[in-house]
């Protein structure tokens, strides 16, 4: 169906029999294209509403001259089991590559390799002793059972307790204020935990890392998903943003510039400032200051498509304040150039306030500030290296995930019955991701289905007994 000013995957039809029961899920990223998927399979009708011109959220792609690529850099652990586990569902296992990867450090103008165990016994940046509780400050890191333990402590605090002085001010402050900038300080323990508990759960039997990635992006799951849904006889509208969620009567109505649909239940997943936009005409006060008093982090990634390697490390970690971008990946150096025409394709990703100047320049001035910065730590490279380039926003990309983060997360039912909230910033002590996203959407689908089921049956029940 062609809708006005929108687009649609799904049957020609305008609304589902009353004899089903209706869903509609604001965001088509992984968790809402999840939970539409599960609550389709539960015989709901699903209508999925997607703000922009294509699914999988921050998972878009763009083209190029081979493979399309993620417009943000993506991939997965192998300990990521629930995005294996649809992938595996939707019957695109094949499609899967996994790989050891080359994961590096730039520090004091040198770049560290830093992939196994025995490349930090040769890190040099740091004495050897301090190298041993760089060490030890990971396995110590594994063994935390109980991480309601850390909610109290920021990362910095017990980064330092854990590693000392140096091991911190060389390896762990950088990274921090390189993606939370004016936020470092009050980033939670818990959340630097858990990305250490995950990366050292994703190695191979040589204490390589190793990680996976879907051949065609992870666009192509999104639309996969989507697919599932249009043949369960759902749909997925695009270009249909919500700018209202009221109640209706039993029901509730979503509505935005393109009209207005209703139904039974309304899962929103989308930033939870942007939710309570949606909903203030009838929220209390006080649980809309709860949705806005999580803060949020911009993206912006440059993709630049070079006619040549920037270096042999697949993901280099930037510890230098000067260097504008957190993070260098070169993702040729984890699927082959050929894939992409040729070229080789390398993502400059920085997470900053959507105030920053870096996040309001132009596309042009984007590119001609990130070159002198690419030219001094790659003294190698020149400009006529680049064959194509882009530049891509995401103004709610990343949660601040602050100490006692388990107190600001707003619960997934909301204070009217049939409206529900699964966002990234419920993900935790996950920190948001792909495999989290899947996570959530399916488990709270199959939580509302099983609600209904019980629901139904109840009444029969009782209808029998009387």
């Amino acid at each position: 169906m062609k809708l006005e000013n929108g687009a649609t995957f799904g049957p020609d039809e305008t609304a589902a029999p009353r004899s089903r029961k209706t869903a509609t899920v604001i965001g088509a990223g992984f968790a809402g294209l999840s939970a539409a998927y599960e609550l389709g399979k539960a015989g709901f009708h699903v209508t999925v509403l997607e703000a922009a011109d294509s699914v999988g959220g921050l998972a878009s792609s763009f083209e190029t001259e081979g493979e399309r690529l993620d417009r943000f850099y993506h991939h997965w652990f192998t300990n990521d089991l629930e995005v294996s586990d649809l992938i595996a569902e939707l019957g695109l296992s094949d499609n899967v590559v996994t790989n050891p990867t080359n994961t590096g450090l730039y520090y004091a103008n040198t770049i560290f390799r830093l992939s196994t165990p025995m490349d930090l016994l040769r890190f040099s940046a740091l004495r050897f002793t301090d190298r041993i509780r760089l060490g030890l400050l990971t396995l110590r890191a594994r063994r935390v059972e109980n991480w309601m333990e850390l909610e109290q402590l920021t990362a910095a605090e017990w980064l330092r307790r854990l590693g000392g002085d140096r091991v911190y001010e060389v390896v762990w402050e950088p990274l921090l204020k390189g993606k939370f900038g004016p936020y470092a300080e009050k980033i939670s323990a818990v959340w630097f935990w858990n990305k250490l508990k995950l990366r050292g759960g994703s190695r191979g039997n040589k204490g390589e890392e190793r990680l996976a990635y879907l051949e065609g992006s992870f666009a192509k799951l999104a639309e996969e998903i989507a697919g599932a849904i249009r043949g369960m006889g759902g749909e997925v509208r695009l270009n249909c943003g919500v700018d209202e969620v009221r109640r209706n009567g039993s029901r509730w109505t979503c509505a935005g510039s393109w009209g207005s649909i209703d139904s039974d239940l309304v899962i929103a997943t989308p930033a939870l400032p942007l939710v309570a936009g949606m909903i203030e005409g009838w929220a209390a006060p006080d649980y809309l200051a709860q949705l806005r008093r999580i803060d949020y982090l911009a993206n912006i990634c440059l993709v630049l498509q070079l006619n040549r390697s920037l270096s042999s490390t697949y993901w280099l970690n930037v510890n230098d304040p000067g260097f504008p971008f957190v993070g260098v990946i070169e993702h040729t150096n984890f699927r082959p150039a050929d894939k992409y025409g040729g070229r080789h394709v390398v993502y400059l990703s920085k997470y900053l306030p959507h105030t920053d100047a870096l996040y309001n320049m132009t596309d042009e001035e984007v590119v001609e500030f990130s070159i002198p910065h690419l030219e001094r730590m790659f003294p190698e490279f020149d400009r006529t290296w680049v064959e194509a380039c882009n530049v891509w926003r995401a103004r709610w990309s990343q949660p601040v995930v602050e100490r006692n983060f388990t107190a600001l997360i707003p619960a997934e039912d909301g204070p009217l019955p049939g409206f529900h909230i699964c966002s990234m910033a419920q993900i935790y002590p996950e920190d948001r991701g792909t495999n989290y996203a899947i996570r959530e959407g399916r488990k709270i689908g199959r939580r509302l289905a099983r609600a209904m089921r019980d629901g139904q049956q109840a009444r029969t029940n009782e209808a029998h007994d009387g």
